[in-house]
């Protein structure tokens, strides 16, 4: 993903209260991420599930059929910034 939406992702997320920013101690120009203490279990349940299905459903495909995913993938991200 390219910063510029990774920025703008972590900043509507910050909004919603998802997210938190705090100034890194060590390097005021860097910001710390992390995912709000409310939102931590459901977001971590929520992965767990999703990975559990990636792996699930990835670990069943040829070398050949996981790479058209990973490309397919990749085809998709690049759409997806070539619209922002």
């Amino acid at each position: 993903m390219a910063p510029t939406t990774v920025s703008l992702m972590v900043g509507d997320l910050s909004q919603h209260g998802v997210l938190t920013r705090t100034e890194d101690d060590a390097d005021r120009r860097r910001r710390i991420v992390a995912i709000a203490p409310d939102f931590a279990a459901p977001i971590r349940e929520w992965l767990f599930g999703s990975a559990a299905a990636w792996t699930g459903v990835l670990g069943a495909l040829t070398p050949g059929q996981r790479a058209t995913v990973v490309g397919t993938m990749r085809a998709y991200e690049a759409a997806l910034e070539r619209q922002a």
